[in-house]
């Protein structure tokens, strides 16, 4: 066969027909092409579903049943004291760990926004100190709490964003101290020094809140409903821009974007995690006073997440479970007094040989592990 006959044959019906392309022969033959087959829940189910549906792993199932489990395998003290501790704690971490990781803010005015929720929710609401609180029912003076406090955060937010670095810090941490002087001095709105007593967590279907069980079911759903939101808006367009302002404002102030305006949006979604975790504080307390949102409790918010990690949200969690770990049981091994030596140790060493934190050393293990190297190598290409 020459090379003008072979050339024909190949060009020929029989070997369009044995090897047709798809959907060009029914569109001749005036029938539509078929389309691939889709999973009919999958196609019904609405986008953001199938989006969570696609990144949730069998650990994170595994995680989340542990959680829900922990109360009914734990005693009341490692129900109460830590775990919903830890998750109340971990909140307002949160806070910190958005605006840090995510938009290159770091703020240490966070306990300042959650103690201004704590504070209004016992000014509005009902405590023991009847000469200061007004009563008013729990849901009302929650309902006032947040917005409150998110109109503090954003305050906060257009007084420290046209400054970076050390200067924020130094800013924020201005904002907390002046917030600390003016509850201890302030008698009339704020009863000075001794605070606010016996702040304690409502009664709602016949459900006392304030007991181990129920409030750690209760600090365990805003635990994950702001992880949630997290995770979600880190996703968004406004999350994405928030992150390359991190890394180049100036690129994405050319770009078109207002880089302040993201900036005070982010310390206003920032503020409204740490009013929730705020709130579950002075309810977890029973009570609320200046020592809340001193300069102590300002830095350990710090401490809390870098312990976990800033990299992730889930480290702020971690990081509050080892804080509160250290903090009920530290003074087993050591005095009271020299907790603070302890938590600046542990600190010293998470920056200078891990800085992503509890999750990076995690990291590290993972990898030399067969299964986690195999997944490392596979990532990285052959």
């Amino acid at each position: 066969m020459s090379a003008a006959d072979w050339r024909k044959a190949m060009n020929s019906g029989a070997t369009s027909q044995a090897w047709p392309r798809p959907g060009r022969a029914d569109v001749r033959a005036g029938t539509p092409a078929p389309r691939p087959r889709v999973d009919e829940g999958r196609a019904s189910a609405p986008p953001w579903l199938v989006s969570i549906g696609r990144r949730v792993r069998p650990a994170h199932v595994i995680v989340l049943a542990a959680l829900i489990a922990y109360p009914w395998v734990a005693s009341p003290f490692f129900t109460f004291q830590i775990g919903a501790q830890s998750l109340a704690l971990g909140l307002i971490a949160l806070s910190l760990t958005f605006l840090a990781g995510y938009g290159g803010m770091v703020s240490l005015a966070q306990m300042t926004v959650a103690g201004i929720a704590g504070y209004a929710v016992a000014i509005f609401g009902a405590s023991g100190t009847n000469e200061v609180s007004l009563g008013w029912p729990w849901w009302l003076a929650v309902v006032l709490a947040l917005p409150f406090a998110m109109l503090a955060a954003i305050v906060i937010g257009w007084l420290s964003v046209r400054t970076e670095g050390i200067y924020t810090i130094m800013i924020t941490l201005a904002i907390g101290v002046a917030f600390y002087y003016l509850v201890l001095q302030n008698y009339a709105v704020f009863n000075g020094f001794q605070g606010f007593q016996r702040v304690l967590a409502p009664r709602v279907f016949g459900v006392a809140w304030g007991d181990a069980v129920p409030f750690y079911y209760l600090a365990l759903f805003w635990a994950l409903a702001g992880y949630a939101a997290v995770i979600w808006v880190v996703r968004t367009p406004f999350g994405i821009a928030l992150q390359g302002i991190r890394d180049n404002p100036r690129r994405m102030a050319t770009l078109g974007f207002h880089v302040t305006a993201h900036r005070v949006a982010a310390y206003a979604l920032a503020g409204a995690i740490a009013a929730v975790g705020g709130v579950l504080m002075v309810w977890y307390n029973g009570l609320i006073s200046p020592g809340s949102v001193g300069t102590t409790a300002l830095i350990n918010v710090l401490i809390v997440s870098v312990l976990g990690g800033l990299r992730h949200p889930i480290g702020p969690f971690v990081g509050a479970l080892a804080f509160v770990l250290l903090q009920n049981f530290a003074i087993d091994l050591f005095d009271r007094e020299r907790f603070n030596l302890v938590i600046g140790t542990v600190f010293l060493l998470i920056v200078l040989f891990s800085p992503d934190g509890l999750l990076g050393w995690w990291a590290r293990l993972a990898a030399h592990w067969p299964a986690g190297g195999a997944r490392v190598r596979s990532r990285s290409g052959p």
